[in-house]
Parts: C-alpha cells; sequence; structure tokens
C-alpha cells in the first residue's frame, strides 16, 4: 500500500485528494486554526510520500535547507512587508478621513439619482489600500446617510459598495489573496495590478451595477433607526477634524501602483544595467513603493493635520494585529504547497490534465471555488489552490501574463458562494440589517456573479496573450 501511494500515478492523485479532504474535516468539522491544518496535512502528506525527515526539517544542528523553513520563507518573504505596508496604508486613509472625502465628492459629482454608481466606486477606489472588512466599517454610515434620503431600499446602496470593495479585495495588490498567489506562482506584482483591473472592472460593472440595481428595486430593506444614529455619531466625532482634499488621497492610493507599474515596463522597456533601468527597479519594488507612499500619507494625512506620534503609534500597531493569522495562513499554504511539489504529486497532476486537455485555469478556478465553498476563507482558498497548482504550472513555461491570469482564476474562485461559514457574510448581514434569508439573496448571489465574471473574463483573456 505504502509503495503504491509514493510511486504510481493513481497512489499520488490518492494522496492529493485525500490530503484536501482532510484539510477541509480539520477546518469544518473540527474547528482547527487553518495554519495548524495545513502543516498537520503537509507534514502528513510528506510522510506517507516518502520525504526523507532530514529533507523534511532538516537536522537539530542544520534546519534552513528543509522544506518546512523554506515553504514558509520563500514566501512570507516575498509578501510580509508588501501586506503589512498595504495595512498602514489602509489604515491611515481610513483614520484621516479620506473615505468621506471621496464619498462626498462622487455623491456631487453623480448626483442622487446615480448614488449607488457613486458608492460603487468609491468602494472600487477606497478598496485598493483597505482590507473589505475595514471598509464596510468606514463606508456603511455613508450608506446609511443616502438610502434613508431617498426612501429606497438600503439593498440598492449596499451592494455596489460591497461589490467595489470585494473585486478590489479579491484581485488587487495589496489585499493579501493575490499577493500571496503571485509569490507562491512567481508572478511580478505588476502584472498582478493590470490583468486585476482588467477583471476587477467588468465583474464589478455586471454585480455592482447591473445586478445591484435590479435587486436593489426587488428587495425592500429599510435603513434601522439604530444604524442612522450610529452614522450621525461618526459624523460629530470626526466633524472638528479638516478633511484632506481629494487630489490627495487619489494621489496617495494611486502612488504606489503607478511605481509599480513603472518598474514592470521598465524591466520590458529599458536596457538592463542603464541607471534608468535601476532607478525604475528600486522605486517600482512593490515594498520599496509602498514605503514610500506608507511615509508620505504618514507625513501629510497625519502629522501635518495636527495626529500625534502616540495617535500614529497606536493606529499602526492595532491595524498590524489582523495581519499576523493571514502571514501564519499563507506561510502554512507555502510550505504545503513546497510538499506538494517534493513529493512528485504536482507532476503526476500535470501529466493526467496534459492527457484530458483541462486548461490549468479552469482547473484553478474550480479548485479555489470547491475549497472556497467547503470552508468559507477566500485566503485560504487562494493558498491551498496556488500550492496544488504550481507544480502543475513548473513545466509549463507560461509567460508572466498568463501566470496572472491563473492568479485571477483562482482569486475569482475564492470569494463565489460566500455564504453561513465565511466571516464576510455576517459582517454584510448585521451592518446592513439584512436577515440571513436576504443576504443570500443578495450578497450571495452577487459574490457568484463577481466570482463567474471574473473567471470568465480572466479565461477570455488567457486566450489572446
Amino acid at each position: 500500500m505504502i509503495d503504491w501511494l509514493q510511486h504510481s500515478t493513481g497512489g499520488l492523485l490518492t494522496l492529493a485528494v485525500v490530503s484536501i479532504a482532510v484539510l477541509l474535516l480539520l477546518i469544518i468539522k473540527f474547528k482547527v486554526e487553518p495554519f495548524i491544518a495545513l502543516i498537520v496535512v503537509a507534514l502528513l502528506v510528506a510522510l506517507l510520500a516518502g520525504v526523507p525527515v532530514e529533507t523534511l526539517v532538516g537536522s537539530a544542528q542544520k534546519a534552513s535547507d528543509s522544506l518546512l523553513e523554506k515553504g514558509f520563507g520563500s514566501i512570507l518573504g516575498h509578501i510580509a512587508a508588501i501586506i503589512g505596508l498595504g495595512t498602514l496604508l489602509g489604515a491611515i486613509l481610513e483614520a484621516s478621513g479620506g473615505a468621506q472625502v471621496l464619498m462626498d465628492k462622487l455623491m456631487h459629482a453623480f448626483g442622487e439619482k446615480k448614488a449607488p454608481v457613486a458608492i460603487g466606486l468609491a468602494g472600487l477606489i477606497f478598496g485598493v489600500p483597505v482590507f473589505f472588512d475595514i471598509g464596510i466599517f468606514v463606508l456603511a454610515p455613508l450608506v446609511y446617510v443616502a438610502a434613508k434620503r431617498s426612501g429606497k431600499s438600503i439593498v440598492l446602496f449596499s451592494m455596489p459598495l460591497l461589490a467595489g470593495l470585494s473585486v478590489m479585495h479579491a484581485f488587487m495588490p495589496p489585499h493579501p489573496g493575490p499577493v500571496a498567489a503571485a509569490g507562491l506562482l512567481g508572478v511580478s506584482l505588476g502584472w498582478i495590478i493590470i490583468m486585476g483591473v482588467a477583471v476587477a472592472l467588468p465583474s464589478w460593472f455586471v454585480g455592482g451595477v447591473l445586478y445591484s440595481y435590479w435587486i436593489g428595486k426587488r428587495i425592500n430593506v429599510p435603513v434601522p433607526e439604530e444604524m442612522l444614529a450610529a452614522a450621525e455619531l461618526a459624523r460629530e466625532d470626526n466633524g472638528d477634524r479638516e478633511p484632506p482634499s481629494l487630489g490627495l488621497v487619489l494621489s496617495i492610493i494611486g502612488l504606489p501602483l503607478v511605481l509599480i507599474l513603472a518598474g514592470t515596463f521598465g524591466s520590458i522597456l529599458l536596457t538592463k544595467g542603464t541607471q534608468v533601468y535601476s532607478v525604475a527597479t528600486f522605486f517600482g519594488t512593490p515594498a520599496v513603493a509602498l514605503t514610500i507612499s506608507v511615509l508620505l500619507a504618514f507625513w501629510l494625512l497625519g502629522f501635518r493635520r495636527g495626529m500625534t506620534r502616540e495617535k500614529v503609534a497606536e493606529m499602526s500597531a492595532a491595524s498590524l494585529k489582523p495581519v499576523a493569522m493571514i502571514l501564519l495562513v499563507v506561510g502554512a499554504g507555502g510550505f504545503f504547497g513546497a510538499v506538494l511539489a517534493a513529493t512528485g504529486i504536482g507532476k503526476t497532476l500535470a501529466t493526467e490534465l496534459s492527457g484530458i486537455g483541462l486548461p490549468v485555469i479552469a482547473l484553478a478556478y474550480v479548485i479555489s471555488c470547491v475549497i472556497r465553498i467547503a470552508q468559507g476563507s477566500a485566503t485560504v482558498a487562494i493558498v491551498t489552490t496556488a500550492g496544488i497548482v504550481a507544480p502543475v504550472l513548473a513545466d509549463l513555461n507560461y509567460s508572466q501574463p498568463q501566470l496572472a491570469l491563473v492568479v485571477m482564476a483562482i482569486a475569482s474562485g475564492s470569494i463565489i458562494a460566500s455564504h453561513v461559514n465565511d466571516g464576510g457574510f455576517w459582517i454584510v448581514s448585521r451592518y446592513f440589517g439584512l436577515s440571513v434569508k436576504e443576504t443570500l439573496q443578495t450578497w450571495t448571489v452577487l459574490e457568484t456573479i463577481l466570482s463567474v465574471v471574473g473567471f470568465v473574463v480572466a479565461a477570455l483573456l488567457s486566450l489572446v496573450v
């Protein structure tokens, strides 16, 4: 039996399927933390596949070359600084009142009749540096006020916002999912940004505009009075603070994206070894670009506008607390992927796929969908799927744009069918006063539309790049 598992195609594929099933069982049934479940399953798979103990964990004298340390280190070395800096950038933008400025300008430009589109665009723009749940906390009071003024259902105003925040969180750096997948698959973040925009905008338009207008007219949910009271209190708390200008807010959000893209295209268009090439590469490095943006935000939105050093330090510490668990999950996913590559499961899977003609981009999407629906976490779905398909892609000589589209397919699958096992489901239900049935009819369907459209766009683009 052991020999069959270690050396036959059927055995290795069985080991892959069982490992994923056990992983989901530990997370869903036994409520084991995902990063612990990933480590346990990876260790078991490695031992059953016959990976030598020294290769797996090293020795007491030297462990730096082990699969365990290299699996964790290779991915965390790539993403830890990016996720941490992106979190700090979002925190200072939130605390400075940048979201309020953005929303007010958009509402003025679009008018009350097109307020849902304005709110959706605010979600798209503010969703670049801000995590999904933080975006809801900051922008939800603005939704309450807009819905109350219009006398229409809160669904009409909340769904475009949620769509904008969701697609940015799923497809765009510096959010953990796309950054982690890019690290695992070896993709430049510049290409992730380009393909992320190409996939996110059509998805948001179909789900956040067309579907949201349709469902908003069919499910009428008034704004609860306690939510309006909370919105007014939030406005009073920020009333004495001079808001930043819209140009400043957009500049700080856009600066790291522009620098990263300049580095990406510079590596293609400029002559390697020249001074201009070196400058573009240095400032286009994601960690450098985000560091520059964060420092500017701290000065222009924080210190210059009256924030004390103590307040900035307190805000930074609070914003970074949730990052620890994200990094642990991503690191464990990197280890799981390294084990799958070392056992030969990845190459076996690649051989089988080439035989049946299933495109890798479709496989990546399906696997991500299954893991997402089963256990609820988008980050776990992305990290696990990327670890599974990374060995498959190793021998296919995909270009950077093609790899970026595989990341988009994985990210699309990771947001499908949000339901009761997803924390985001309950945040949406709570913040917008929706019953479980109404949340399933609106938010769950919205996420599924965003997922399907995202995958379709990524698959179509893969035919031409």
